[in-house]
């Protein structure tokens, strides 16, 4: 059922007939928090230019109010994809929980269990290895599997349902992207805010690259390519957490610093609270009182980048790095294949782009 949902076109084709030709396809990475997504919504609703280009909404399974708030939208052209292997689609076998499954420290021997516990002995949690599943799932499907962006040469934005949009965060990154060549060669991406997810940027007249964040990042299929050639590396590195796993094993396979361009100004916000599995419904939610107050100054309505600037980079960053081991999780030689078999889903096709 969900993989035929994913064959549907996009939405809003009558009011939104044609993308802007240089346009940077918009990805929103959702699981099941309602409210969070609400705020995404309407905060996208208000970037300038967010008409010319199109909006795919990836799900971590099918959930009704999730599905219902996308299929409101009427700013832009948006199409919805469902990740068919879902722990919350299967219920009772792999990849949810199997009767038969391990659970905690459980010797498999002696419990007659089925699984691999990881590097601290601990038996995969279906809910927790979803979020690295979904996020490779959707990688490959939106690359490579997609009729509306298989042939997309320009770069994608990926943004997830707790990141507060500012107005001028469309204008912005295209700017980055234009100038990413020219400016910083060696950038891999473009970020609409800082690593630091605290962070609202310092302020400088100046643009900055960085260690590339998990906050509004954007790169084209060049890099996905890269990326892709380490789908190995990925899938067996004991952490599920996509963002550790690629700057502890895939990043540092590029044989350098894997830098991102950004303004000085932030352009996004990180507003969750927690865990991208809790805050369900209207009792669990994390947003205060039911409102987010993120308060958007006048300066950044607007593009506020100037390409008159110049590059400072940032050496020697902290965060994870190769040699880290993980934080596990990710031991279970299922979840280790099945992440291999989402990425042998779809054949590169030919023709490149360049950064």
């Amino acid at each position: 059922m969900l993989d035929n949902r994913n064959q549907l076109p996009p939405r809003n084709l009558d009011l939104f007939p044609k993308l802007a030709k240089n346009h940077i396809t918009i990805v929103l990475y959702v699981h099941n928090r309602p409210q969070y997504l609400q705020v995404v919504i309407q905060s996208l609703s208000r970037v300038n230019g967010i008409g010319e280009t199109l909006l795919i909404v990836s799900h971590d399974g099918y959930f009704e109010e999730m599905n219902k708030i996308v299929e409101g939208i009427r700013f832009c052209q948006v199409k919805q994809i469902f990740a068919p292997y879902s722990p919350h689609v299967f219920n009772s076998s792999f990849p949810g929980v199997s009767p038969s499954d391990c659970k905690d420290k459980d010797d498999p021997i002696k419990q007659h269990c089925k699984g691999n516990p990881d590097q601290y002995g601990n038996h995969r949690s279906p809910k927790i290895v979803s979020l690295k599943h979904h996020w490779w799932w959707m990688m490959n499907i939106v690359w490579d599997g997609l009729k509306e962006t298989s042939q997309h040469l320009g770069h994608m934005l990926f943004i997830e349902e707790d990141h507060y949009i500012f107005p001028n965060a469309y204008s912005n990154i295209q700017m980055l992207i234009d100038l990413k060549p020219k400016k910083c060669p060696r950038c891999y991406a473009a970020n609409l805010a800082p690593c630091d997810v605290k962070s609202r940027g310092e302020g400088w007249e100046s643009l900055i690259a960085e260690r590339m964040g998990n906050v509004g990042y954007a790169f084209n299929r060049t890099v996905w390519r890269k990326i892709h050639e380490k789908a190995r590396e990925f899938c067996f590195f004991d952490d599920y957490n996509w963002d550790i796993t690629m700057w502890a094993t895939v990043y540092p396979s590029f044989g350098g610093p894997v830098y991102s361009l950004r303004g000085p100004r932030t352009s996004a916000v990180h507003f969750g609270k927690c865990g991208l599995h809790q805050g369900n419904g209207e009792k669990g939610s994390c947003i205060d009182n039911g409102v987010v107050n993120i308060e958007v100054e006048e300066i950044d309505k607007a593009g506020n980048i100037n390409p008159k600037w110049g590059v400072y980079v940032v050496n020697h960053q902290a965060g994870y790095k190769a040699g880290f081991r993980g934080w596990g999780g990710w031991g279970d030689m299922r979840d280790r294949e099945l992440c291999l078999e989402f990425a042998n889903m779809y054949r590169f096709k030919e023709g490149t782009s360049l950064s």
